[in-house]
């Protein structure tokens, strides 16, 4: 009788040992290439016992409430409206359901990983790292890992050509990095180039306004701080709410923005800054290498300081792994940007109410899980309060030979990412003066990824509406459309290494709209008010009479003429430039 007991139990256990091994090897694909990435080039296997951080975000039960409470926060007609989240609020909305993390849970355990082991869980528990070797990630995820080089860069990466889960866990699971998204720290694109050498400008006294005054002349052609106050109307506005506004750049690339070269910006183009200093905080080994000035950080930081003295400005240096080396046993990172920086910067107790950064990747280069999951942290941040700006890109409508990567090598229009996320606010470029114009490389388009969102439909509807059939077919007319706002893009005096260069880019445009919007957070903060937090929903509707219209100029790409700026919103320059003065009075 105690003999037959034992046979049942023993049959029992290998019957759930046989129905496990079934759930866990019922695997399914979740995402693939047609073929290699471009720019890309495959060199040897990944050892089996190469060990990285394996990234797996669970799906966020509460995501879509949360996105509903950042839409009515959002709202200037709602009665909800800039009532943010407090950090504690938004996490739990983001939390996975139980069931999502027992599945998960169990799916380690099978693995024999223990799921306490993990090296990092986010606040909200939807992420979770674990340290693994490849031969581990390999049999979790029914993939090859192998290495790969990026013939610009020179760096070596760990990434698969696709990665499956099993069926149980799709439901469970939105995205495991890395696997397919090939970009890092060193294959971004920054948004901004150097330009031919000019005569350097020399700031006379005359150019330095002290009320908001007519636009001198030479800011056809180059760029200063004076120029960007006059032509924006902040240069009379005197900030006062220092100690609690705060303005973010988030910086990658090694690129390291330079103390002596803020100094002698501020005595050359704004006097009554010098002295001012902004704070570097290293993110996952970033570097700050005062010997190496970055054209990309100085950029961003001389002009965000320049506008928005006496605010505090904070540089976030994201550094990444060495480059891998076939031998190396070292646990390492293995470049995730944006994934690196936001889950960094959502940990923090505090987070600037502004955040501007100049990089980005074609979209159709970033896996659509991996996309949504950046998109919906952005959203996060924005529902605690924080506006984030992102260049549009300096390639028009689309650069390179703007061909698909799905295997059919179809001709269409390139969007941008993130600036192509709903959550964001895009920012493109104009030039010269009296009026704006757009200037020719300022990225727009079409998210084939994200619909249009409810607060620009009626913009975008007047648009497409207008533009006829022209461009059918080359792009989404259903989806999330960019830019949103514009400002000056070409002709930025920058100091790199103790002289003046001449740079352009939308990389120069975020970080100055980021400047006027930290000091409309900045009145707002002294009137007792909230910061603004994400805009869109404000910029399109009760606020849009703030911006200056552009309406002449195109960007060109894909082999086309692009699309051109004209009355009201456009995929050149969005809404128009901003205008502070009349922004106080709408905000």
């Amino acid at each position: 009788m105690l003999w037959s007991s034992y046979l049942v139990l023993g049959l029992v256990q290998l019957c759930a040992s046989k129905a496990l091994l079934k759930r866990w090897d019922d695997i399914s694909e979740k995402h693939s290439w047609a073929e290699i990435p471009r720019g890309w080039a495959y060199r040897a296997p990944a050892p089996a016992n190469h060990l990285f951080e394996l990234r797996i975000g669970l799906k966020q039960n509460g995501i879509d409430a949360l996105i509903e409470n950042l839409m009515e926060i959002s709202d200037p007609n709602h009665a909800r409206y800039a009532q943010h989240l407090t950090k504690e609020e938004a996490e739990a909305f983001v939390a996975p359901h139980p069931d999502s993390v027992e599945a998960v849970n169990s799916w380690l355990d099978f693995h024999g990983i223990n799921p306490e082991d993990a090296t990092h869980r986010s606040g909200g528990g939807d992420w979770v790292t674990l340290r693994v070797s490849v031969a581990q990630a390999e049999k979790m995820l029914g993939t090859k890992y192998n290495i790969y080089r990026h013939a610009t860069s020179g760096q070596d990466v760990v990434r698969a050509m696709s990665y499956s889960l099993p069926s149980a866990l799709h439901s469970h699971i939105d995205v495991v990095a890395p696997t397919t998204y090939f970009g890092t720290l060193r294959s971004m694109r920054s948004t901004s180039f150097l330009q031919p050498p000019q005569e350097a400008v020399i700031e006379e006294p005359s150019l330095v306004p002290v009320s908001n005054a007519a636009v001198p002349a030479s800011c056809a052609t180059k760029i200063t701080p004076a120029c960007l106050r006059a032509l924006y109307n902040t240069s009379a506005y005197v900030p006062s709410a220092i100690s609690t506004n705060k303005l973010g750049v988030a910086g990658y690339l090694e690129n390291f923005a330079n103390n002596a070269d803020l100094q002698t910006f501020f005595k050359q183009f704004r006097a009554d800054a010098v002295g001012a200093i902004f704070t570097t905080v290293q993110v996952n080994g970033g570097g700050n290498n005062q010997n190496d000035p970055g054209v990309e950080a100085n950029l961003d930081i001389q002009y965000t300081t320049g506008i928005s003295f006496p605010t505090p400005n904070t540089y976030y240096s994201t550094g990444g792994s060495p480059p891998f080396t076939p031998d190396s046993q070292t646990p390492t990172n293995t470049n995730e940007p944006y994934l690196d920086f936001l889950t960094f910067l959502l940990a923090q107790a505090t987070i600037p109410q502004v955040l501007t950064t100049s990089y980005g990747d074609d979209e159709q280069t970033v896996p659509f899980d991996y996309a949504t999951s950046v998109c919906n942290m952005f959203a996060l941040l924005g529902a605690v309060g924080t506006t984030v700006f992102f260049a549009s890109g300096d390639f028009g409508v689309g650069g390179g030979d703007c061909l698909t990567n799905d295997g059919t090598g179809k001709l269409l229009f390139q969007p941008a990412f993130p600036a192509s996320c709903p959550f964001v606010t895009a920012v493109g470029g104009t030039t010269k003066v009296n009026p704006e114009v757009a200037v020719g490389f300022s990225g727009g388009g079409f998210s084939r990824y994200f619909a249009t969102p409810s607060y620009q439909s009626t913009a975008v509807s007047t648009f497409v509406t207008g533009l006829g059939t022209k461009f059918a077919g080359l792009y989404n007319k259903m989806g999330r459309a960019y830019p949103d706002i514009s400002a000056q893009g070409q002709g930025f005096q920058v100091i790199i290494g103790g002289s003046v260069n001449s740079v352009a880019g939308t990389s120069a445009s975020s970080p100055t709209a980021a400047g006027v919007f930290a000091l409309l957070n900045d009145f707002r903060l002294s009137k007792g008010k909230t910061s603004l937090g994400f805009i869109n929903p404000l910029i399109y509707s009760t606020a849009s009479k703030g911006f200056t219209d552009i309406t002449s100029g195109s960007n060109p790409g894909c082999g086309t003429t692009g699309f051109t700026a004209g009355k009201g919103w456009d995929p050149v320059t969005g809404l128009g430039t901003p205008n502070f003065i009349a922004l106080q009075g709408l905000v």
